[in-house]
């Protein structure tokens, strides 16, 4: 098990850059190409909320990483040589290690259609005959914390970051965990009686630290669990099906288009077609009418002023799945604080409905606000992922 918290001062999240860059992040991961003369991403999805120690090479050189659920198939780490920009970023230093081994061009293995360099798994982009940045798909030994069920795992696939490419977040990388074959999630062992991986975010609410366990033991007890759907523009995201949405204390039952949900580490808030987050926003407004609406919050529209408050109630949410399992909603999660740990301020609904269309297929995504406070179940041989609440 290894301990996961967001990376920034104290360990705590830069709230204005989730409001402006929540969209972003998340419209950069439907335009991903999964194939390419790049590195089959772009930066915008270099970057992650959550971090982790992990060690990789032979002696071990720990790098402290991104993680994520959606990272189109590829895990990166910032490595050497550098350029004069990002070297101050802690880099794998592939030279050190006794067990790398490259990617051959043309290997099931190598993510680019053309290479660049050779005969290996590289590429190098230019621009008016200056280096941009250089890209190298190597294989290692992947080492997590000791505590982790699964410690060591060889011929781990990365794609090394060169020569002036370098992660947005100021991490070493970025840890694939999607559906892809070469991601963690897929290559760690798995057993009856283990899950692929889980995870519990922290919460600024909370001192505690969240966690990400690989191989971890199957839980027992309130684990509601949904079947995993597939798309296949889509081929590497945990997708099931949303039917519809319910607030607490009446209220029509607000359905959801045809198609899936999207589980997304990639977005703070969950996005809803203009549609569906519309009769959201109705029905919560028609609940909050004695409290003195606010200006809106980047892109989120539905807020209140609680200051100077004693207390203050809101709607439970209820996203109801197509199984008859709920997750619940209460105002820790359904909302998004101006002062994330003091409630008694501007608050607004964590649902927001993107200025973009969503791919086809997909009628909704649900952003880590969401599932904060339960642990996150991912048991990718069985094609079913669950949650317990309460359980973080």
């Amino acid at each position: 098990m290894s301990q996961c918290s967001p990376l920034g001062p104290a360990g705590k999240r830069n709230r204005l850059s989730s409001l402006q860059n929540d969209e972003r992040r998340l419209h950069s991961l439907f335009t991903v190409p999964v194939t390419g003369n790049r590195p089959g991403s772009t930066p915008s999805t270099w970057e992650s909320e959550y971090h982790i120690v992990i060690g990789y090479g032979t002696p071990v050189q720990n790098l402290t990483v991104g993680f994520n659920i959606g990272s189109g198939g590829q895990t990166f780490l910032q490595c050497k040589p550098c350029g004069d920009s990002t070297c101050n970023i802690p880099a794998f230093d592939q030279s050190q290690s006794s067990s790398i081994a490259p990617v051959p061009c043309g290997s099931p293995d190598c993510p680019l259609r053309n290479c660049t360099t050779g005969s290996t798994c590289s590429v190098i982009v230019k621009d008016k005959g200056v280096v941009q940045y250089g890209a190298a798909v190597v294989t290692d030994t992947l080492t997590l914390s000791p505590s982790t069920p699964i410690t060591t795992l060889e011929n781990f696939r990365v794609t090394c970051l060169e020569m002036g490419a370098t992660t947005t977040d100021s991490s070493s990388g970025l840890l694939d965990l999607s559906r892809d074959k070469h991601s963690l999630a897929y290559r760690a062992p798995s057993a009856p009686d283990t899950v692929a991986f889980s995870y519990c975010l922290p919460s600024e609410l909370s001192v505690d630290q969240g966690f990400l366990s690989i191989g971890a033991p199957r839980p027992e007890g309130n684990v509601s669990y949904i079947a995993l759907r597939s798309n296949t523009a889509l081929p590497n995201m945990y997708l099931v099906r949303l039917a519809g949405l319910d607030l607490s204390n009446g209220g029509p039952h607000i359905p959801i288009p045809a198609g899936d949900a999207v589980i997304a580490l990639h977005s703070t808030f969950t996005y809803l077609k203009p549609e569906t987050y519309a009769a959201l926003r109705d029905q919560f407004k028609a609940q909050m009418e004695r409290y003195p609406a606010a200006p809106p919050m980047g892109i989120l529209d539905t807020c209140y002023n609680f200051t100077g408050l004693r207390s203050f109630g809101a709607p439970t949410v209820y996203l109801k799945f197509d199984n008859g399992v709920s997750m619940v909603l209460g105002i820790p999660v359904a909302m998004y604080f101006q002062e994330r740990d003091n409630p008694f301020s501007v608050g607004c609904l964590a649902f927001a409905s993107p200025v973009w269309s969503f791919p086809p297929g997909v009628s909704a995504v649900i952003g880590t606000l969401a599932q904060e406070g339960a642990e996150m179940v991912y048991d990718v041989r069985a094609e079913k992922v669950g949650f317990i609440p309460g359980r973080c």
